[in-house]
C-alpha cells in the first residue's frame, strides 16, 4: 500500500482535473474566482494546456465537486452577488504550499510527467520562475512532503532530465510513466524537432489562455 493510498489522497481522473482548473483558474483569472459549475466545466474542457483533453458533463463536474468537497479540498463559496453557487479549492490549507510550489503542482495534474524544465516553460503566468534551478527546489519540496505528492522519474534512455510526476493516480499510474520514460529516443534531429513543437505548444497555449481570459472579462460588460 503507497502512502497517498494510506492517506486517502488518491484522486480519479475527473477529481484531479476539477481540482487543478481551479487552483490554475485562481491565479490566471483572479476576477472571476471562485467559479460556477458552468466555467469549472468549461476549464475542465479546455483544449489547450491539457493532458489528456477531457469531454465531461456539468453533472460529472458536480459529482467530483461533491466529492471532493466531502474531503475538504473544495469549498462551496456564498456570495451576495453570485445567482449560482460557487466554488474554491483548499489545496494551499490542505497541503501548506505556497505559491510558487501549487503553481508545480497544478501543472504536474493538468499535463501529467514533465521535465523541470518543461514546467518552467509552460508555467506562464502562474508562476516567474528564474531558472530551473528554482522548479527543481519546488519539486525537491512537494518529493519531500509526508506523503509525498510529487516522485522523480527515472531518466529515459538518450535525455538529459528526469520526469517528474503527481502521485495522486497512484502507483500503477506512475509505473505506466516509467516504461513510456524507458522506451527508445531517436535523439538528434528528432530530439531538436520535439523541443520545436514544445516551443509551439507552448506559445498556442499562452495566445489560448489570453483569448479565454479576454472572453471572460468582455463577459462582464454583457
Amino acid at each position: 500500500m503507497t502512502d497517498q493510498e494510506s492517506t486517502g489522497e488518491l484522486l480519479d481522473p475527473f477529481e484531479m482535473r476539477v481540482l487543478a482548473v481551479l487552483a490554475e483558474k485562481e491565479m490566471l483569472t483572479p476576477d472571476v474566482y471562485p467559479l460556477s459549475l458552468n466555467a469549472l466545466t468549461t476549464g475542465c474542457n479546455q483544449l489547450s494546456s491539457r493532458d489528456p483533453v477531457m469531454s465531461i458533463s456539468e453533472t460529472t463536474v458536480q459529482e467530483a465537486l461533491d466529492r471532493l468537497q466531502q474531503r475538504r479540498l473544495v469549498a462551496e463559496v456564498s456570495q451576495a452577488s453570485a445567482r449560482v453557487p460557487k466554488y474554491e479549492h483548499r489545496m494551499r490549507a490542505k497541503w501548506s504550499l505556497e505559491q510558487d510550489k501549487l503553481s508545480v503542482l497544478t501543472l504536474l495534474m493538468l499535463r501529467s510527467a514533465q521535465t523541470a524544465g518543461e514546467i518552467r516553460s509552460r508555467s506562464g503566468r502562474l508562476y516567474d520562475f528564474t531558472s530551473v534551478a528554482e522548479v527543481e527546489t519546488c519539486l525537491q519540496f512537494l518529493s519531500d512532503k509526508y506523503p509525498p505528492l510529487v516522485a522523480k522519474l527515472a531518466r529515459a534512455p538518450g535525455t538529459k532530465e528526469a520526469r517528474y510526476m503527481h502521485l495522486f493516480a497512484g502507483a500503477e499510474a506512475l509505473e505506466r510513466q516509467e516504461m513510456l520514460g524507458a522506451e527508445p529516443s531517436a535523439g538528434g534531429a528528432l530530439g531538436r524537432i520535439e523541443q520545436l513543437e514544445q516551443e509551439v505548444a507552448r506559445l498556442r497555449d499562452a495566445v489560448a489562455d489570453l483569448g479565454q481570459q479576454f472572453a471572460q472579462f468582455k463577459k462582464q460588460f454583457e
